[in-house]
């Protein structure tokens, strides 16, 4: 290598990459010879093929400039040189080089009528700035020539106009000299009859004379008279000014205004006159609480008056708040109503006065009109600042009262009076000032808020006493009930009008009605207290007996007829009462008849069911709703508060009858009997069927709403005591409430009370649903939804696992196990009757049928229910027959036969007992019986295809099925599969 390159230092050679760089961009790109051009020729011209070649370059020649490309040759070469292979080589390096030439070329070729367009575009950029600069400087030189006339042109106008100005003085001073003819009687006459405006008139006049001419001694002394009858006339005024802040009067008005603008002070006027609204709103709450604190206080000597307001608040009583807050806001009612009909007779005078001025339009009066438009601008802009600051002192002056007592304690319906005056005054505020009443939302959130929780609690409290108490009898109810008849919710149907107070109206009427200003103007108080009459008398929601009618009691016991059979399509026509459906009028034979399949409804007609405690709980819910509907600020924690009735009651419930706490003795059953029972008795509290989300839900309300310490430790901190107040102890189900007797079905009419009325709860708070909605904050609506889709619609998801209950307890499915097992299998010949169990398991069903139509005469079973509960007892009822067949020990083919037709017999009569299509399980007891017949290669893929089935029942069927005709390597393969299948469960 160093050889070499010594040569080609001697022969003063430059390595190629010099020779490049010393060449100029151009250069570099020679022609190639003819002898190159002949190799291009030859090379291929694919572009594809061109593609390739220049792919095949080694990455390092694309590196950077810094490359020493002969070096980077010269050290590749082997130690042993063959020409050949050197020639080939250089070769492949000429078609590469020969390759990225022609792709250069190409790109340039393939640029270059861009480059011509892009050159012609800067060209003709060029030429047309050059002309801007050209324009742009003559412009300059023309506006510097018109800037030079213009500006002396308008100083000659303003010379002429200060002289017009002048002489306009003149004059003035002119016609001043004529008042000094006039005599200071007129003045003094003119007072005495209260003319304010004339008098004012005469009396400018004279003291503009006398300011000009006072070195006359005549006019010197009538100056000094006339400044102190012009100060007694403005105090005259601004007391009269002071008048009208609670006792507006138009003529008086007129006058003053007319005064002050004679004087020249409409401004200050409008100044003073907000001065004396704001005085006149805090004059007027102190004397009118301090006349109820005086009278409470009975002690004349008690210096009450030297209080502070915020702490007179503090000496209201009880008994006289409501009284006192409604004087309160009918006083600053009359303030608010006196600058309304200010800015009223301000509006209608300006409206006159530019009708007037747009009629005389001469030069004379070009600058009064001006001076005249600039005051009216002022007051007009003062008054309309001063609406929100009035309206922002009445809400300050209220919230101190408000905040100045604790209303916790408060009755319901006096709170309820104190939401209904402060939203009719946020509605004054509204109509005021479009004030949307900031402090008194806040200060009447906090009470509200505050005497919320205080509620609630209670409410929890006597829920939870309620609850403990109650034995799920059926409340009787009309079957048109419905929550809008309860008085607690007659303010969703009232129509709003101004006589009724805002809790009673909805917000829809409002800008159909008048305003209230409108309507009060003349006379009136929108705050005059009226005694609203409880509708609670005029409810009839409650049934006799539980019927419409005599005539329907007798028609339900009469024509009812168990023992006749009725066509299918009048099962369909009956509708269910959870769809909310028209109450039924009339009972016919007909429709009673095609309930003996549908429902148990053997002596009620369709009305809700439901207990005295739903009842509570939905009146609860109105008046919740009420004081929602009255302060909406407060709506999250009340809709919070109102899922927490739901929440309590459905986990009383749940409670109660969801879960299976009864000790059942099986002493006398066998070991592994007694095994597969006590599986079963933990699959019969229902948590098997229970979904994920009826878990969850009952997790949640467990850890926020139930507190289940039961010790009085005082150790703990201060804000775990506090999330412990927020919370309700666990309820305890009533001794009086028996769920242990079979001969009711193990409390099934109390089950089915307390089910359904949580059901029907549910359904009355779907129906509320778009009313909540419409008031929730649009930030908290997602807890709505939340509360709507896991907790309301879990509420019938509830029956399964309580009903799940009396069907594990209903029917003795364990000495069906024991009759099975005296069953012998291994028969060898086919079987025409069927084992007698299967006739002890379907008398059990019809006893259960006829405990079911006697618990139907206390409690009307609806179709759901009933459906529930065959479904419960079928499906129990089969796999309690797998079980039986999976603890059979041997069974021939004819034995396999014979369970085939066991089954089948049970089917045949059981689907005269039930409507119930298809049977529930029915497959699952069919495959069970068929695999007995599989091959082991079709076992072992069956197997893996049915999880369903416990590990013993699928090892029973690869010890008894397949046992005697294979070997035990095949077993030990199967029973390996089922392992594999049961190890994920563990």
């Amino acid at each position: 290598m160093q050889k070499i390159k010594s040569l080609m230092t001697r022969q003063g050679l430059k390595s190629p990459q010099e020779n490049v760089h010393d060449l100029s961009p151009v250069e570099n790109f020679r022609i190639p010879s003819k002898e190159e051009l002949r190799e291009l020729r030859e090379q291929p011209t694919d572009p594809q093929a061109q593609q390739e070649i220049i792919n095949s370059i080694e990455e390092v020649y694309f590196s950077n400039d810094s490359f020493d490309i002969v070096n980077y040759e010269l050290e590749k070469l082997p130690p042993v040189l063959s020409l050949q292979e050197m020639e080939e080589y250089r070769d492949k390096l000429k078609q590469q080089q020969a390759a990225v030439s022609k792709k250069v070329a190409d790109l340039i070729l393939e640029k270059q009528p861009a480059y011509v367009k892009e050159l012609e575009r800067v060209t003709s950029l060029q030429t047309g700035l050059q002309l801007a600069a050209v324009i742009c400087t003559n412009g300059r030189r023309h506006l510097n020539i018109a800037k030079e006339g213009f500006t002396q042109a308008s100083l000659g106008l303003l010379a002429n106009q200060r002289k017009r100005q002048l002489l306009i003085g003149l004059l003035k001073s002119l016609r001043t000299i004529k008042t000094l003819q006039r005599t200071d009687v007129r003045l003094s006459e003119m007072l005495e009859e209260e003319d304010y405006p004339g008098a004012i008139q005469l009396c400018l006049e004279c003291q503009k004379a006398a300011s000009t001419f006072k070195h006359y001694s005549c006019i010197s002394e009538l100056n000094s008279k006339l400044q102190d009858t012009l100060e007694q006339i403005e105090e005259q005024l601004d007391v009269a000014l002071s008048k009208i802040c609670k006792n507006f009067d138009i003529n008086h008005y007129t006058k003053v205004q007319q005064a002050y603008r004679l004087l020249g002070k409409t401004q200050t006027a409008m100044d003073q006159l907000h001065m004396h609204f704001t005085q006149a709103i805090h004059n007027t709450v102190f004397q009118v609480v301090l006349g109820y604190v005086e009278l409470c206080a009975g002690n004349s000597d008690t210096k009450f008056q030297k209080l502070q307001y915020k702490d007179l608040c503090t000496h209201i009583t009880s008994d006289s708040y409501i009284p006192c807050l409604a004087d309160l806001c009918k006083a600053l009612w009359e303030v608010m109503l006196s600058y309304y009909r200010t800015m009223e007779w301000h509006e209608k005078h300006d409206r006159d006065e530019g009708t007037v001025s747009s009629s005389v339009s001469d030069g004379n009066n070009v600058i009064g009109a001006e001076e005249t438009n600039f005051d009216r601008s002022y007051v007009q802009k003062k008054l309309e600042h001063g609406l929100s600051r009035i309206w922002q002192d009445v809400q300050l002056k209220v919230k101190t009262y408000l905040l100045g007592t604790d209303m916790s304690n408060f009755k319901y319906d006096d709170f309820i009076f104190v939401l209904d005056i402060i939203s009719r005054l946020m509605q004054v505020g509204e109509e005021f000032c479009g004030s949307k009443s900031e402090v008194l939302q806040e200060s009447i959130r906090k009470q509200s808020v505050n005497y919320f929780k205080n509620y609630h609690r209670t409410r929890l409290e006597e829920l939870r006493m309620f609850l403990e108490n109650e034995t799920w009898e059926l409340c009787p109810v009309k079957s048109s009930f419905s929550i809008l008849q309860l008085h607690e919710f007659k303010f969703m149907e009232q129509s709003r009008s101004p006589s009724v107070s805002p809790s009673k109206q909805p917000a829809s009427a409002i800008s159909t009605t008048i305003t209230l200003f409108e309507q009060y103007c003349n006379e009136g108080n929108p705050f005059e207290i009226q005694v609203n009459s409880k509708d609670d008398e005029t409810e009839d929601v409650l049934a006799s007996n539980g019927y419409e009618s005599d005539e329907q009691e007798k028609s339900a016991y009469q024509e009812y007829d168990s023992d006749s059979d009725v066509p299918e399509e009048l099962k369909r026509d009956y509708v269910d009462e959870q769809t909310g459906d028209a109450p039924v009028k009339s009972v016919s034979r007909e429709t009673l008849r095609s309930r003996k399949r549908s429902d148990y409804n053997l002596n009620k007609v369709n009305a809700p069911i439901l207990t005295n405690t739903t009842l509570n709980v939905i009146r609860l819910v109105g008046k919740y709703m009420q004081m929602m509907n009255i302060l909406k600020p407060i709506a999250f924690d009340v809709i919070h508060f109102m899922s927490q009735l739901f929440d309590y009651y459905l986990y009383a419930v749940y409670t109660f009858f969801g879960r299976n706490d009864t000790p059942v003795q099986s002493s006398s059953l066998s070991t592994s009997s007694r095994e597969q029972y006590n599986a079963r008795q933990f699959e019969s509290t229902g948590l098997g069927l229970s979904s994920s989300r009826l878990r969850t839900t009952l997790n949640r309300i467990q850890e926020s709403l139930i507190d289940l310490e039961v010790s009085n430790d005082t150790t703990g901190t201060l804000t775990a005591a506090e999330e412990r107040k927020e919370k309700v102890p666990s309820p305890h189900l009533s001794h009086l409430v028996v769920l242990t007797s079979g001969n009711t079905l193990y409390g099934l009419a109390e089950r089915v009370v307390a089910t359904e009325s949580l059901v029907f709860l549910a359904e009355q708070f779907e129906f509320l649903q778009s009313h909540l909605d419409a008031v929730m904050p649009a930030a908290k609506k997602p807890f709505l939804q939340q509360f709507y889709s896991q907790t309301v619609s879990t509420a019938s998801e509830l029956r399964k696992p309580i009903y799940w209950i009396v069907a594990a307890k209903a029917i003795d499915y364990e000495q069906m196990l024991l009759l099975m097992a005296n069953v012998k299998w291994d028969v060898k010949e086919i079987m025409s009757q069927h084992n007698i169990y299967v006739d002890a398991l379907l008398k059990e069903f019809e006893q259960f049928n006829g405990r079911l139509n006697e618990v139907s005469k206390r409690v009307r079973i609806p179709l759901p229910v009933s459906n529930i509960l065959w479904e419960h007892c079928i499906r129990l009822a089969n796999r309690t027959i797998v079980e039986g067949y999976a603890n059979v020990k041997k069974c021939s083919n004819e034995g396999r036969a014979l369970m085939q037709l066991d089954f089948q017999q049970f089917l045949m009569k059981l689907e005269k007992l039930t409507d119930i299509r298809p049977i529930p399980d029915k497959e699952f007891v069919e495959t069970y019986i068929k695999a007995y017949y599989l091959t082991e290669n079709d076992m072992e893929r069956w197997i893996k295809e049915h999880r369903e089935y416990s590990t013993k029942q699928l090892t029973n069927l690869v010890n008894v099925c397949l046992g005697s005709h294979i070997n035990k390597k095949a077993r030990q393969k199967l029973l390996a599969a089922i392992d594999d299948i049961d190890r994920p469960k563990r």
